[in-house]
Formats: structure tokens, C-alpha cells, sequence
């Protein structure tokens, strides 16, 4: 089983997970290998599956079977296990816990040759109320403090399925990048009695605009003023709320019109380039002690997504700087006006 064990210098804690090493071809896959359909993640292919979660139906449809649109299913292989006690413990000067948490495949569609992008804002929708549910029905079990979703597409962003889906993953603790976003929000609110992501937002729409690739009435599209890296944008509410888990229907609708946009914008800009997704949003609000107490004024919920284009290399693993050799306003003014359809290639005229 994985285990949780905590840097006592830098006091991030790492997942030690000696299962996830059993996973086949890890490591192996070619950049251009895509798995041929059906593959376990198919419509049809059910069988072949873990027990499943939870899925969005046809009404008749039962579980385990065809009908489904988005399905959520165990990870195979799992970074930490749902099943057992969690458990603290000291090994001398050292902090460890049992790996105790959950780890789940949202799969996005039944179809093998459609990404994200290729599905309708309906389907979208679909796909951000599973997450919704899913993060609402893990905030049941007191052993989680936080549920972090994400999606990695290609390769090079750590996929090893080529179908359609993205991830959870419900640790026992907040992670470190998460805790860093909530102390340098509280920080900021404690400051200027503003949430930082909202003055963000009012800059960015209001003032310079320069950073804007996308916005429709709910949500705004931008690239940070300190992207890490080439291409880096934020979906951003631009109402305030701390928790995606609040997310209604409307805003749905909206965030599946921003995501599709700026997925297709990626894609016909830099030719579909692997990229990871993650949404980051308040953790589990229980009271105890040392909680923070502004947070639903102070934390604004976002995703994240950021383009594989650049490698980290010495520099940037030994001083915690990004260098990022595009600068946020050109890759925005580039992503504002990249099509949402593919370019017109005309037929060869023969000799």
C-alpha cells in the first residue's frame, strides 16, 4: 500500500506509491502511439472495467453497461486506496501516514476518436457536473481534505491512455501548491479586505485587456501576468465564490463554452499540443483547528491549464523559478484570434 511521507525541510508531503510502478508500458509509449479502438474505456467495452462509480445515463440504462456519456471508474492502478484506516505516525524526525485516499478516471465520452474539445457544451456540461458530484460525495468521508481534479492529454503531459478522460485524486491533506494559492490570497485579503483573483479579474477585463483571450458573461479566459510557462491560461469565474462544488447549471454552461473555446483556440494555435488541466478550489470546510476563517472571501476557484511545450532542467529544479520564453501578452493576442475550426488545406491541383 502507498504511504504519505513529509519533507521535514521543505514540508510538502510526497506520495510514495510502489504499485503505481506495475503499470504497463509506463514510460514506454511512444509519443505517437494512440491505442486502437475499442479500447477498456469504450462504449461497449464495459466488461472489461472496474465496478463503476458513477455515470451520466440514458434513463433505462443500467450500471455497468452501454448508454452511458461520462463514466467514472477506479483507477487500476491507484496513487493512494480508499479502502483502510488513516493512520499518523513518527519515525523519529520523521512524519508519515497511511496512503489513504481515492483515485478515479472520469471517462469524458464513450467515443474512442473524440477529444474534450470535440464534444458539444452539453456533453461539457456533463463532464463538469460529474465532477461536481463526484468532489461533493468524497467531502462525505472525513478522512479527505481536499479533492483535486486534473487532466493530462498526450504524452508528453504524463497520459498513458490516449481515450478521452481525466482524473481525481482525494488526499488526506491539502497539497502544498493549493495551501501556497490559499495563504498568498489570505495574505492579500487580509491586506486590502479584496480577493486577490477578483482584483485579477476586474484588471485584466476592465483595464488593460491585453491578457484576454476569451470571455462570455459568466467567465473570462486570461493568460497570467507571471505565466510559468509558454501559453499558460486560467478560467476564472467571474462571480466570486471560493468553491467549484457551487457551480450551478448556468455556470456550467458557461465554463463548457470558455473550456471548449480555449481547448480548440490551443489546439489550432500551437497544433494540439499535450497539455494538463486542474481545477484548484477550496478544501473540505470542516471546522478544526488553524482553519481559515476568510476563505470563502478571501479564495477564488479556478482552473488551470497549461500547455507542454518547455522542459524543466537543472535551473528550474534547483531555484523553484519557471522561464517561460513567451510572453503572456503575445500568447494571448496569438490565442484571441486562433480559429475555432481547422484551416482550410485546398487539394493539390494535379500537373
Amino acid at each position: 500500500m502507498s504511504e504519505l511521507r513529509r519533507d521535514p525541510v521543505m514540508g510538502r508531503w510526497v506520495i510514495i506509491a510502489p504499485e503505481r510502478g506495475l503499470r504497463p508500458d509506463q514510460g514506454q509509449m511512444a509519443p505517437s502511439v494512440r491505442q486502437s479502438a475499442p479500447c477498456v474505456f469504450c462504449g461497449g467495452q464495459e466488461s472489461r472495467d472496474p465496478t463503476e462509480i458513477a455515470a451520466v445515463r440514458a434513463s433505462g440504462s443500467a450500471r455497468n453497461t452501454p448508454g452511458w456519456q461520462v463514466r467514472v471508474l477506479p483507477n487500476k492502478y491507484p496513487v493512494l486506496r480508499i479502502e483502510g484506516t488513516l493512520v499518523r505516525e513518527g519515525i523519529g524526525m520523521f512524519d508519515m501516514m497511511s496512503g489513504v485516499g481515492a483515485h478515479e478516471v472520469i471517462v469524458e465520452t464513450p467515443d474512442h476518436g473524440k477529444e474534450l474539445a470535440d464534444l458539444s457544451d452539453g456533453q461539457i456540461v456533463d463532464v463538469l457536473k460529474t465532477y461536481r458530484e463526484r468532489m461533493q460525495d468524497l467531502g462525505g468521508d472525513d478522512r479527505f481534505k481536499y479533492v483535486l481534479i486534473f487532466k493530462n492529454q498526450g504524452y508528453q503531459a504524463g497520459a498513458t491512455m490516449s481515450h478521452a478522460h481525466s482524473q481525481l485524486i482525494a488526499t488526506p491533506v491539502t497539497p502544498k501548491r493549493v495551501k501556497e494559492e490559499l495563504q498568498g490570497s489570505q495574505r492579500y485579503y487580509d491586506f486590502k479586505r479584496r480577493c486577490v483573483f477578483c482584483d485579477i479579474i476586474k484588471q485584466e477585463t476592465r483595464l488593460t485587456r491585453e491578457r484576454v483571450v476569451f470571455e462570455n458573461d459568466i467567465f473570462v479566459v486570461v493568460t497570467p501576468f507571471a505565466a510559468r510557462v509558454p501559453f499558460e491560461t486560467w478560467i476564472l469565474p467571474k462571480q466570486h465564490s471560493c468553491d467549484f462544488v457551487s457551480i450551478d447549471h448556468v455556470q456550467m454552461s458557461g465554463m463548457a463554452q470558455a473550456l471548449k473555446t480555449i481547448l480548440l483556440k490551443l489546439r489550432h494555435a500551437l497544433d494540439d499540443p499535450p497539455f494538463n488541466f486542474l481545477i484548484h478550489t477550496a478544501p473540505f470546510r470542516r471546522p478544526r483547528a488553524g482553519y481559515w476563517s476568510t476563505i470563502q472571501y478571501d479564495y477564488h476557484w479556478h482552473m488551470e491549464i497549461i500547455p507542454r511545450l518547455t522542459r524543466p532542467a537543472g535551473f528550474e529544479e534547483g531555484s523553484g523559478f519557471y522561464i517561460n520564453p513567451v510572453t503572456p501578452e503575445e500568447a494571448a493576442e496569438l490565442l484571441a484570434k486562433a480559429s475555432l475550426t481547422p484551416p482550410v488545406v485546398e487539394p493539390a491541383i494535379a500537373a
